[in-house]
């Protein structure tokens, strides 16, 4: 499912990010270190633009793939033996209910004061895709920064790579334009490869202990809460580091690389460790 897009300003700075990063690594790196017409220039031009087109390809669905939205129709059933987890207000213990769009909250789901809906298993809003990161766009978001990451030190690597390959040479033609567009490079990559990496770490460890952003703020609470009573938080979702892998990236490794989701479910319902343990009792 699709949304419509209104002009965004981080959306465009992004684009024309990208397309500055690419254009100077292709032909000013590429072309001034190995030379665009040689065997490895070529080599380099085609896999950067493989990982460049991937990252603009992923980016764009994640701004315009619809995160999942709460239906209106949705109703809790609490009589529902098959699932142990209904989650509840801190303070009197009712059903989750948005009181702004008038229906109850499936767990996980959260509103975005942004988006103005309830969003199925909500991350975090993100104006850098000018959108709400939540259950059907997770493992795209996730592959963006994967890919970012990776064209962002390729090129780094490459502007560092063109400017120690013969510095002799190198200083005889160089001219203004490309000593700013060094420069520029340079601001825009060191710190894009720093955010972007810290970012990617943080997102693997989220996804391996099968949380949400805002699922670990929540945890982090009821961390302190349950040792101030004695006792051990666990994390319902949290179903062991490989199954919280396949529960985003889908089960087929082949298919980790791409924005395949049809593995993700309705956002509804998510598997959680009472399932297994259950499932466990049940077979002894």
């Amino acid at each position: 499912m699709t949304r419509s897009l209104s002009f965004s300003l981080p959306v465009t700075v992004v684009v024309l990010a990208i397309a500055y990063i690419y254009f100077s690594t292709v032909f000013i790196f590429i072309d001034r270190w190995f030379g665009l017409m040689s065997s490895p220039g070529l080599l380099n031009a085609a896999v950067f633009t493989v990982v460049a087109l991937m990252c603009v390809f992923n980016y764009t669905v994640s701004v315009f793939r619809d995160p999942g939205w709460v239906p209106s129709t949705y109703m809790p059933d609490v009589e529902d033996s098959g699932n142990p987890i209904h989650e509840i207000k801190r303070k009197g213990g009712d059903l989750r209910y948005c009181q702004k769009c008038s229906h109850y909250k499936p767990a996980r789901a959260h509103h975005c004061r942004v988006c103005k809906r309830c969003v199925l298993r909500m991350d975090h809003h993100c104006i850098w895709i000018n959108n709400c990161v939540g259950h059907a766009n997770y493992k795209v978001f996730f592959i963006f920064v994967v890919y970012a990451v990776m064209a962002c030190v390729y090129s780094l690597v490459l502007l560092i790579g063109s400017l120690t390959y013969d510095p002799e040479k190198d200083e005889e033609q160089t001219g203004d334009s490309f000593r700013t567009a060094y420069v520029i490079s340079g601001l825009l990559l060191v710190p894009l490869c720093v955010a972007l990496s810290v970012l990617l770490g943080w997102h693997i460890y989220l996804i391996l202990q099968n949380k949400t952003t805002i699922e670990y703020h929540e945890g982090v609470r009821a961390m302190w809460l349950a040792e101030k009573g004695g006792q051990i938080y666990s994390h319902p979702y949290d179903l062991g580091a490989y199954e919280n892998l396949t529960m985003v990236l889908g089960p087929n490794p082949c298919s980790w690389a791409f924005p395949a989701s049809g593995h993700i479910g309705s956002g509804l319902r998510f598997r959680t460790a009472y399932d297994y343990a259950s499932a466990a009792s049940m077979s002894e």
